[in-house]
């Protein structure tokens, strides 16, 4: 008698999705938040100055070390609070919201739900990314305004916060619930440009590797190989928005008769993209690429790779080695 067909594992749910993916987050940040750090000031530095201004860092290893002599291990990992949070909430629902976003976009195109089909993985990485993005937008403002604080070397405006808790306190005490959307619209720019082609490249790049059997499907080197092709797609997509949200959430602010705190820079993404290139050219708009690339590589590698191994044993875990 022949043994039945082995069952296939059901597929996570949203809730299972959404929390697999935000612990391999929280684990990639604590590795690449440094390099968070010198992008944000590389990107704040000679902000709207002809010429890039007077540079107080040279590069990313500059800032490294700078960093690291004036300010020490704190300095390198500030924001890394708010960064946890933001993670969580941002690569939860990345993570856990684009396969069901794929599976039912591919339904209403009346296509099978397995079919990996490029335009509806694109716009489920940018719609799961862009929920990530409006619920993570309070935390992301508070990170970016950490990391550019430096008692040492200042760039760009600088925002004081004892933590968090103190960070929200004085934006709400300041602006009510208008200052910590500020940027959300910049924000989720930002980060539906880098989801639109982290999943599909990082999908596409697996199935690829596996269908010609270039590496076994269950390997670490294809989830390494996978992930990497991935960093690079995100951060050529996602540069210049990146740097026009730093820029938006740092601004310095001032108040209207009517009470508003308005950006004192810029008015939306849209003009601080076109300010920035008038003034520094599209050199400013890649402002700190090289600091970006070594954040988001090992930010997408640890985090996809992470990913994959914590749901594939969470799967095992739930429905038992059978």
């Amino acid at each position: 008698m022949s043994a039945p067909p082995a069952q296939k594992p059901h597929p996570l749910s949203s809730t299972e999705g959404f929390f697999c993916g935000a612990i391999a987050a929280c684990i990639a940040v604590t590795i690449s938040n440094p390099a968070e750090v010198a992008k944000t000031r590389l990107q704040l530095q000679g902000e709207l100055a002809k010429g890039g201004g007077e540079k107080v860092y040279k590069n990313a290893i500059d800032v490294f070390v700078k960093t690291f002599r004036h300010e020490g291990i704190r300095g390198m990992q500030r924001g890394l609070g708010p960064a946890y949070v933001y993670q969580f909430l941002l690569n939860g629902s990345r993570l856990g919201f684009y396969e069901p976003f794929r599976r039912n976009i591919n339904k209403f195109v009346g296509r099978d739900v397995a079919e990996q089909i490029p335009i509806t993985s694109v716009i489920a990485g940018a719609s799961s990314g862009a929920v990530g993005a409006a619920l993570g937008n309070p935390l992301f403002l508070i990170k970016a305004r950490m990391q550019a604080y430096s008692p040492a070397l200042p760039v760009g405006a600088q925002h004081y916060y004892k933590s968090s808790f103190d960070a929200v306190a004085t934006i709400f005490r300041a602006e009510r619930f208008r200052g910590l959307i500020r940027g959300i619209d910049a924000a989720i720019l930002r980060t539906s440009m880098g989801s639109s082609v982290q999943l599909p490249s990082y999908n596409f790049t697996k199935n690829q590797l596996v269908e010609r059997g270039i590496l076994p499907a269950s390997s670490i080197w294809t989830f390494l190989a996978s992930s990497s092709v991935s960093g690079m797609c995100v951060c050529l997509a996602m540069q210049p928005a990146d740097t026009t949200l730093t820029r938006m959430y740092n601004q310095p602010t001032t108040r209207l008769p009517d009470g508003r705190l308005v950006g004192t820079l810029y008015k939306n993404p849209i003009d601080c993209l076109w300010k920035t290139f008038k003034i520094e050219g599209v050199k400013g708009w890649y402002k700190g690429s090289t600091a970006h690339f070594l954040r988001i590589a090992p930010h997408t590698i640890i985090t996809l790779t992470a990913n994959d191994i914590i749901t594939n044993l969470y799967i095992k875990a739930r429905d038992g080695d059978s």
